[in-house]
């Protein structure tokens, strides 16, 4: 199995820090290793909770951080003066797009709806051959053990083709995890909506 290596790995997370004092220190854990390991972040270009700290990690570490922002939330002050770009777009759409762009693997921490939203998309794409990126998790305080169960239960329903263990990779540690990812090979794309089956 081939080890792949990465140049930037995009990491979408929380904009806040959460309720667990353990997702601000995860997300610096991940920040720090990326910078070690030579490997840039690409993110959502925030300067508040995990995006903040995971981007402070990397830069503290000299590591490379590459932001993406539209211009509403960089006008509201939200935006990471700090780091080492910063793209400024016009929309969501665009935002998504362009991290994804860049990056070639995907990491998800933590995080809300818009996180969710990110993350769904990413993985959607993947499982329709819309590109052949490693889509991780990483798992602070068992943080993902309900969406998994959903997920479980969709494909245990015949809305998903192939479990989500074939398709993500999981771990609780940021080491873990990116040494996973590195030798992660996607499934086939197979056909998608079952015509005809009962």
């Amino acid at each position: 199995m081939a080890t792949k290596t990465f140049q930037r790995i995009a990491v979408y997370c929380a904009s806040n820090d959460g309720a667990k004092p353990v997702y601000v220190d995860t997300a610096r854990a991940l920040g720090a290793h990326l910078a070690a390991r030579g490997i840039a972040l690409v993110y959502g270009g925030g300067r508040t909770g995990l995006m903040g700290a995971l981007a402070d990690a990397a830069m503290a570490a000299g590591g490379e951080v590459i932001g993406v922002m539209p211009h509403g939330l960089v006008q509201r002050e939200v935006a990471h003066q700090g780091i080492t770009s910063l793209h400024v777009v016009d929309s969501m759409h665009e935002r998504k797009a362009l991290i994804a762009e860049l990056a070639d693997a995907f990491i998800t921490m933590p995080g809300g709806i818009g996180t969710l939203e990110e993350f769904f998309e990413t993985w959607t794409w993947a499982q329709l051959g819309v590109h052949q990126k490693p889509v991780g998790l990483l798992d602070a305080a068992q943080f993902w053990d309900p969406l998994l169960a959903l997920l479980d239960q969709l494909n245990s329903e015949g809305f998903l083709r192939g479990t989500p263990r074939d398709w993500l990779v999981r771990s609780d540690s940021p080491v873990e995890l990116l040494s996973a990812l590195e030798s992660f090979e996607p499934p086939s794309v197979r056909k998608w909506i079952r015509l005809g089956e009962t």
